[in-house]
């Protein structure tokens, strides 16, 4: 499928974008904008092992959602593409799968709010040419998003090792995705997922230096490890890890999305390992209103209970 596959069905089926939009100081903010309305989507991440040994077709995704009580559907994209996932419609491709996505989720009266991108190659390295490739991966996923009637894509920012250069890099390929997105009203939205893009003064400067009202942070409750044992991405201890709250208070200035990363509740329905309260107030203090997703990562067989404790808590805090 060709990046401007989208472009030629998006008249007729482009639904309008999210309500998520960045967060305006409050002098730029219309005297009307006083109530903060919350919605809860299901990041697509909570239930994906059971999406990779087959028990759960991901094209059951906004059935599966609706049923549990969330409004809003945020897709993941290798649970679509990757080669760890088999499903009926798979062999029949992108443009096929994307379509029925979107019949599902307009049938059943359901947000489309994002897609997380991962695997599409690495915007942050010192290799120019290899960070243009991976730009132009990504863009059928904005293509995907505008067609599903989303607002946003998330993107990892993954590259190089001295802070000053991955900060460049960065800057280099937001601007390049963000300058294309924004034809087509989908932001672009980085997630705090490990290593620089975990150190939030780090990430507040890049989206400062991107300086475009659709390039964003999706700011999850989880993702602060700095550095983690031999220098691993993925899979091993976290060594050094930047402060949880002082750096969602600093990402939430830019925030488009939150993702309310949980991994385990005691009998009281408390999140063990963070304050769970004072971390959704310091979302509703910063004026963020939307969707707010729902990602849990415990290590429990059954992530529905887990799931369930996230949404009650999120509805306890917020709505009330």
């Amino acid at each position: 499928m060709t990046h401007r596959f989208m472009s030629l069905l998006l008249a007729c089926f482009m639904l309008a974008s999210c309500n998520n939009q960045p967060n305006k100081p409050a002098e730029e903010m219309d005297d009307t904008a006083t109530v903060q309305e919350f919605n809860i989507s299901l990041a697509q991440w909570s239930i994906h092992n059971q999406i990779w040994e087959g028990s759960m077709d991901p094209m059951d995704f906004a059935a599966v959602a609706k049923d549990l009580g969330y409004t809003g559907l945020e897709y993941v994209n290798h649970l679509y593409v990757g080669d760890q996932v088999n499903y009926p419609l798979k062999e029949q491709g992108l443009e096929a799968v994307l379509k029925e996505l979107k019949h599902r989720s307009d049938s059943l009266g359901m947000t489309n709010v994002l897609i997380m991108v991962d695997g599409e190659g690495d915007l942050s390295l010192d290799d120019e040419a290899t960070t243009t490739e991976a730009v132009e991966n990504h863009k059928k996923w904005v293509d995907a998003a505008a067609f599903l009637g989303c607002h946003a894509i998330r993107v990892n920012l993954f590259g190089s090792d001295e802070a000053d250069a991955w900060v460049t890099n960065s800057v280099r390929s937001l601007k390049a995705l963000s300058t294309y997105a924004a034809e087509q009203n989908i932001s672009v939205l980085v997630e705090n997922h490990g290593g620089f893009s975990s150190d939030a003064k780090l990430l507040t400067r890049v989206m400062q230096e991107v300086g475009m009202d659709n390039c964003g942070t999706l700011v999850d409750f989880g993702n602060f490890c700095l550095r983690r044992e031999n220098d691993a991405r993925w899979g091993a201890p976290c060594v050094e890890e930047y402060d949880r709250y002082k750096g969602i208070e600093e990402l939430m200035q830019y925030a488009h999305g939150v993702s309310a990363k949980s991994y385990a509740f005691d009998e009281s329905g408390n999140e063990t390992s963070m304050d769970f309260p004072r971390i959704l107030n310091i979302v509703k203090d910063s004026g963020f209103s939307g969707f707010i997703g729902v990602e849990f990562e415990g290590p429990d067989a059954d992530p529905l209970p887990g799931m369930a404790a996230t949404k009650a808590l999120i509805e306890k805090t917020l709505i009330h």
